[in-house]
């Protein structure tokens, strides 16, 4: 039997239909990357995150946009501090435990813009940090007590912090201490029975990202939240001789592919996924 020839109409509504099909695709597409965008971490609920690092204004300077942007989208965040940054000057007419007073104080008023909801200081000498078995113990029961799903810290491995500066061995050692806590002693009872006593039962988190790493494999847009990174780092007043100069040089660290007058700000980590 002939086939019935298509009436013009019907050509006319499948070459309708096909462009229509294409232009879905490309709105799904962009609606996909659009959203990729705003969520990079894939996250589908609020999130616990600890961050444990050397010294105050280490969260600040590190990572201090990004610590915005969770906490503005409804993220919980905790720091640890392993030290009160007691050697942060060098100034020989102010004593180590004022100093160490100021830089609490300092971190707390910078922690509170950023929307951090408690800083604990584990009280480590600065400049001192050992990666040893109490080190690692306390921040064991840092992590079984706060119970994180995501744990920040910086990562062991980066000694160079930039081509001219060699990374304080105190960022890297903490690193080392936190890696060493996360696994296996956390999430392993045979681990510091002690703590057991203490209630603090064992605890696997879900994610560690490094920051001050060399090795990044995910890159956070921050650039709607880097004024509050500035604002948080000039309560560091005891760390920053020129509070301008720094405002200046850190709104110059946009992407090369931005502009002064059109930047865009990005964070940079190593991100392990655990489960």
């Amino acid at each position: 039997m002939k086939e019935k020839a298509d009436s013009p109409n019907s050509r006319l509504s499948r070459q309708n239909r096909l462009p229509k099909n294409q232009d879905d695709d490309q709105e799904g597409e962009v609606a996909e990357e659009s959203a990729a965008q705003k969520n990079p971490e894939n996250w589908i609920s609020p999130q616990k995150i600890l961050v444990i690092l050397a010294h105050p204004d280490d969260p600040e300077f590190f990572c201090g946009a990004t610590i915005a942007r969770w906490t503005r989208q409804g993220h919980t965040v905790e720091y640890c501090l392993l030290t009160r940054g007691d050697k942060g000057v060098r100034d020989e007419l102010i004593d180590r435990e004022t100093l160490s007073r100021i830089r609490e104080v300092e971190q707390k008023r910078a922690a509170e813009i950023l929307g951090v909801s408690r800083v604990r200081f584990l009280n480590f000498e600065d400049g001192y940090l050992q990666p040893d078995l109490n080190a690692r113990r306390e921040v064991v029961s840092v992590i079984r007590e706060v119970r994180p799903d995501v744990v920040v810290t910086s990562d062991p491995t980066n000694y160079f912090h930039r081509e001219d500066r060699i990374n304080h061995p105190d960022h890297r050692i903490a690193g080392q201490i936190v890696c060493e806590a996360v696994y296996p002693a956390s999430g392993n009872p045979m681990y510091y029975p002690e703590l057991l006593e203490r209630g603090l039962s064992p605890h696997e988190i879900k994610e560690l990202w490094l920051t001050l790493t060399a090795q990044p494999n995910m890159m956070i847009d921050v650039t709607e939240t880097w004024d509050f990174k500035i604002a948080a780092l000039k309560q560091h007043c005891s760390q920053i001789a020129n509070i301008d100069e720094m405002e200046r040089i850190q709104r110059l660290r946009h992407t090369p592919d931005s502009s002064d007058d059109n930047p865009r700000y990005v964070d940079s980590f190593r991100r392990i996924k655990f489960r």
